[in-house]
């Protein structure tokens, strides 16, 4: 008789050892290590938290605005004996011709406004645009060699979403620019008047070539610091890339380098019209395109002089300039405050004021 199969029995799980608590009181196992944790804090009620210390944003912004105005009233002040000579002599002027004058002025931020434009593919709104350049004219006058204007439209130029480096760039390829047009109105001038300019009797002897050497000496320099020193180099070569491309890129559209090339011609030239319209009105007895020529030798001449927008040197190289075309001193000196009086003085304050606006309303 075969035996009946038991049943399998079904075998139940070890149950999971029992693990000794961390830290407890109890008994550990002898190769546990027992580590005390920190008790945790009591939950705290809720209290807003101290947020940290916010920069002052507003406060420096209110500075800025400030700022351009105590500079205004610092130069007015060393120069309070420029001013006064200046309206002096505006007194005896012919009114009609100084509101020409005034009004070549203002048309002088339409050309430099073009100017900016044509350097930039991207379009810049028209009014902001036009703003920035009359501020950047008081901010010229109040920085040297022309860093005023440069630091204005380079933040005005970012705060309209071009990248710093096509903004730099841009400023570039407008200061190449304007001083082409301004050279180029000077050798035309010179060409088409050669013997308008008598610099002979003005400069020393022997003056021209200490001057090349100097000049030659300043570019060796540059040249050799740009070889030694690799890093300055590698900047250097990136940014004239950027550079090349932008302006290859601006004149591809015509628009761009009409307005490039013609705001560049047409900047110099108002401000050649403004001198000589100030000419006529105080009766310098010199032709109009020999003051013209003069205005432009004495502006190139000072282009290297690091003084806040060229007060001091502009004026002494006008006067030296008008002399030399034929001008009496004493008529030339007055042509040449008042000329000062209209393009720089006038529109320092208003210009100041629109700074410190466009600071406040963010637009630089």
């Amino acid at each position: 008789m075969a035996s009946t199969p038991r049943p399998l029995s079904v075998r139940k799980p070890p149950s999971a050892l029992p693990q000794p608590a961390v830290g407890a009181a109890g008994r550990a196992c002898a190769g546990v290590t027992a580590v005390q944790l920190p008790d945790s804090p009591p939950e705290a009620p809720d209290t807003p938290r101290r947020l940290p210390r916010r920069v002052p944003v507003r406060r420096i912004r209110q500075v800025l605005c400030l700022l351009p105005l105590v500079l205004v009233a610092v130069v007015a002040v060393q120069h309070r004996d420029v001013l006064a000579a200046g309206f002096a002599h505006l007194g005896s002027a012919e009114w009609p011709w100084l509101l020409a004058a005034a009004g070549a002025t203002c048309l002088t931020w339409v050309a430099a406004a073009c100017t900016r434009q044509g350097a930039v593919v991207e379009a810049l709104p028209k009014r902001r645009l036009l703003a920035t350049q009359f501020a950047a004219g008081a901010a010229n006058h109040l920085l040297p060699t022309g860093l005023g204007a440069s630091a204005v439209n380079l933040r005005f130029m970012t705060v309209c979403g071009l990248p710093l480096a096509r903004s730099s760039a841009a400023l570039a390829l407008y200061l190449l620019a304007e001083s082409i047009g301004r050279v180029a109105l000077l050798g035309a001038l010179l060409i088409a008047f050669p013997g308008a300019l008598r610099l002979g009797p003005l400069l020393p002897e022997g003056a021209v070539g200490p001057l090349l050497l100097g000049i030659g000496a300043a570019l060796v320099v540059a040249v050799a610091v740009l070889v030694c020193v690799r890093r300055l180099r590698a900047g250097a070569v990136s940014f004239l890339r950027t550079a090349l491309g932008e302006a290859r890129t601006v004149h591809t559209r015509p628009a761009r380098a009409l307005a490039l090339w013609g705001g560049s011609l047409a900047f110099p030239a108002l401000q050649a019209a403004c001198l000589v319209l100030v000419g006529l009105a105080l009766g310098l007895p010199v032709p109009p395109v020999h003051m013209a020529l003069a205005y432009l030798a004495a502006t190139v001449a000072v282009a290297l002089v690091p003084t806040p927008g060229g007060v001091g040197s502009v004026e002494a190289a006008l006067v030296v300039a008008l002399v030399a075309v034929g001008g009496p001193a004493a008529v030339a000196t007055a042509v040449v405050l008042a000329f000062r009086i209209i393009t720089v003085w006038l529109p320092l304050l208003p210009g100041a004021l629109t700074l410190g606006a466009l600071v406040r309303l963010k637009v630089i």
